[in-house]
This record gives structure tokens, C-alpha cells and sequence, in this order.
């Protein structure tokens, strides 16, 4: 579904991106981890074509993103064939992205309406199920400001849904939110692992890399340290970076735990 092949991105002097090779198949999730300005929110933006590249190439379902081939080199497809293509590609934000002045059916109908032509009954059908999906079908009526961190993001999921992707793409969704409301995003993720969407996920959230994520991949410095079945690459990971970047994650939960058994 997503191949990933020497990709190399830089801004100004600054190389981000580093000959980047990952493929996903269709119905896997895989989640990207790492530290901070490991590159990761910049490859997600590049599947997207929300970036351009400087080098390498990217295909989505067999396709070739952002550029047609023209002997050895690329060219940057017009806007109209661009947006074509991210219509195949839900991507779910940080920062939720939502329309203020619209309500959350209004935000779920928007993209299908406007970009995919689709009728504005057969939208309101399908968001109804969508809504519902994540939880939200008592809040259809309300606006973005009414609803918490949580809820707002489920109606970002819903939304990227509605445009019915062949991938989805998540950058931290869960990252802006407190904690208590970390978990009601994380089970409709899974749920949708569970129904075989084909996910890329940025995380740092290790439980749920381990538990619904097929392979993880480690980035460090605009590289891929590590990639393997989640199993391996979070309980033994071959690489020294790799274990020193989980271990902080294993003393963050002791002192968590130490902590909780104090009080």
C-alpha cells in the first residue's frame, strides 16, 4: 500500500531526512517512533505530498505521489492531480484541524461534499455511521469549542474516514491531549487496526505500538535505526539507540509506579 524508497528531504542546509526505505502493507499498521526532530512528522508530511522531497520516491496503492516521471527526473504533478491523489490518504493531526464554525456533522460532511462530489444526503448518511463510530452521535450538533481535546479529536478520525482513504496517516493525535482523555483516542485507533485500515502512526505512545501496531519502525537523525515486528523491536531491540530511546519510556513507568505506591 505504501512504499517508501530513498527519500531524502532537507530544509535550507538542514538534512531531515536521510534516505529514508519503509514499506507498509496493505491492512498493516505500522508506528513510527523516536525522538523529537527525528524526522518522523516531516516523512508522514511527505507521504502527503504536504512536503516535497528532494530525492527518492514515494507510491501510495501503486501510485507515484506528487511527481510523474520524466526520463531520470521527476516533475511536480499540477495541484488539481495532487489533491486527487491525498484524497486517497486521511491524514489526522496534532492540533485536530477542525472548523470552528461548523458543527462536528458539518466537519465530517465537508471534504466528501466538496471534494469527492458527493451528494450532501449520502454524505449526512455516512457521517451519521462514522459519528457513531467513535462515539460522538449525542454531539453531532455541536461545535469544536463545546467538546473536549478527546472528543475533538475522534471527530478529526471521523472526518479523515469520510473521505474513505486507502491509508491514514496519524501524526501524535494523541500528543495535544491530557492524559485521562488519551485513552478514548486510542481505542478507536485500535478498533480500526482491529478492522485492517492500512495506518502509519507517530507515536510515543509504547503500549499501544506494541499492541495494535504490526511493525515499528525506530528513527533517530533523519534515518531509520530499526524496523521490525513490533515484538522484537520493542522488547529486544538490536540497536543500541533503539534500547537507550525505550529505556527512558521503561523508567518513566517505575517512577510512575513507584510513585503510586508511595501515595
Amino acid at each position: 500500500m505504501l512504499r517508501i524508497a530513498g527519500v531524502r528531504k532537507r530544509f535550507h542546509h538542514d538534512e531531515v531526512l536521510k534516505g529514508i526505505d519503509l514499506d507498509v502493507a496493505e491492512g498493516e499498521v505500522l508506528c513510527l517512533i523516536g525522538p523529537s526532530g527525528s524526522g518522523k512528522s516531516t516523512l508522514l508530511r511527505c507521504v502527503n505530498h504536504l512536503e516535497t522531497i528532494d530525492d527518492g520516491h514515494i507510491w501510495v496503492d501503486g501510485e507515484l505521489v506528487g511527481y510523474r516521471e520524466a526520463g531520470e527526473r521527476l516533475i511536480e504533478l499540477p495541484e488539481r492531480e495532487i489533491c486527487r491523489q491525498r484524497a486517497k490518504v486521511g491524514m489526522v493531526f496534532q492540533r485536530f484541524n477542525l472548523f470552528a464554525h461548523l458543527t462536528v456533522l458539518e466537519n465530517v460532511i465537508e471534504a466528501p461534499i466538496a471534494v469527492r462530489g458527493i451528494s450532501r444526503g449520502d454524505a449526512i448518511h455516512a457521517a451519521h455511521e462514522l459519528i457513531a463510530r467513535v462515539g460522538l452521535a449525542a454531539k453531532e450538533g455541536a461545535y469544536p469549542a463545546r467538546l473536549s481535546g478527546g472528543q475533538q479529536q475522534r471527530v478529526a478520525i471521523a472526518r479523515a474516514l469520510a473521505m474513505q482513504p486507502r491509508l491514514l496517516l496519524f501524526d501524535e493525535p494523541t500528543s495535544a491531549l491530557d492524559p485521562e482523555l488519551v485513552g478514548e483516542v486510542l481505542e478507536v485507533m485500535r478498533s480500526l487496526a482491529d478492522d485492517g485500515m492500512t495506518m502509519v502512526v507517530v507515536t510515543h505512545e509504547m503500549a499501544f505500538a506494541r499492541d495494535a501496531g504490526d511493525r515499528v519502525a525506530f528513527m533517530d537523525g533523519g534515518v531509520v535505526v530499526e524496523a521490525g515486528p513490533a515484538s522484537e523491536v520493542l522488547v529486544a531491540p538490536r540497536h543500541e539507540r533503539t534500547r537507550a530511546f525505550l529505556a527512558r519510556f521503561v523508567g518513566a513507568h517505575q517512577d510512575g509506579s513507584a510513585r503510586a505506591g508511595r501515595t
